[in-house]
């Protein structure tokens, strides 16, 4: 069965308010996109920024009355809207569109990471069968791939790992195949922890994975925390980190742009000897380790 893709562009401050309407008026699903090729960058934490025109997306069943949808809107919304269009959209599994771009791909020697309808193509190797969902996290962006290569020559044998911001637990079920004890993947997003769940399932690690929004947290010393966030945010979570981390424990910081490292660096370097900082494609890792309360770090 086809469907149909309403679009229509509006101001910012009124997307959420279009939004809102069209799934009450029965869209299967709304998404937001930039109207102007206008850049958005990093928010500060909490905040959602939008772009200033915004087109918004709803997906309706092939059976809707597209012109009772526009009227609706015009009588429920206050609202200029621009640009406003209905394209008919052949039918597909729209759960597993992300798989046309996303093959298997080795991360260090071993760790494979393999989208779940693929077979391995190393069966000796560690390999991690992933599906998103609605999650962040494939490990095809460098800040994703940066983490796996590291935990790949890194391997957390029997330690306690703690995954900020887990995503889709891509970095939380690689931890658990590669030998850690527990892990505790920490995520605001209900969504992501569903995903995390869902993935370390399928690669039976479930045992080991455990998920909490942030205020759900329990009170743990980490042997090795991962952070593949953005900067930002990872500045604001360094007095929680030092909270969290065993002395001589080691951090993993990622999402941060090159531009932004030093800055980062500054934050954490008083309670954490900063070892490397390796680039990709002008986004960088940060490995640290964790000072000893009598230790000075390294000037």
């Amino acid at each position: 069965m086809p469907w149909l893709q309403f679009k229509a562009d509006v101001a910012d401050t009124y997307a959420e308010q279009l939004s809102d309407c069209l799934i009450t008026l029965g869209a299967s699903a709304v998404t937001f996109e930039d109207a102007a090729r206008q850049p958005v960058f990093e928010p500060p934490p909490g905040e959602t920024r939008l772009w200033q025109t915004t087109r918004v997306v709803g997906l309706f069943t092939a059976d809707t009355d597209m012109d009772l949808i526009t009227a609706a809107l015009d009588n429920a919304l206050n609202v200029p809207l621009a640009n406003i269009k209905v394209d008919i959209l052949e039918d597909q599994e729209w759960s597993r569109s992300w798989l046309t771009h996303f093959k298997p791909t080795r991360f260090g020697e071993r760790l494979w990471v393999i989208p779940s309808d693929f077979a391995p193509p190393d069966p000796n190797g560690v390999n991690l069968h992933l599906d998103p969902g609605l999650a962040f996290g494939t490990g095809t962006h460098p800040t994703t791939s940066l983490c796996l290569k590291w935990l790949d020559g890194h391997p957390p044998d029997g330690l306690t790992v703690i995954d900020y911001g887990c995503g889709s637990g891509i970095l939380a079920v690689a931890a658990a195949l590669l030998g850690a004890r527990e892990i505790h993947a920490v995520d605001h997003d209900p969504q992501a922890l569903t995903a995390t769940r869902s993935n370390a399932a399928k690669n039976g690690v479930a045992d080991k994975v455990r998920t909490y929004l942030p205020n759900e947290r329990p009170a743990i010393k980490a042997d090795l925390i991962l952070a593949n966030i953005l900067a930002n945010p990872l500045v604001g979570l360094q007095p929680l980190f030092v909270e969290l981390i065993r002395p001589a424990g080691q951090i993993v910081l990622s999402g941060i742009l090159h531009s932004q490292a030093e800055h980062v660096v500054a934050c954490y370097r008083h309670q954490f000897e900063i070892a490397d900082i390796q680039v990709d494609q002008d986004w960088c890792r940060i490995i640290g380790t964790r000072l000893a309360a009598n230790r000075v770090p390294p000037a």
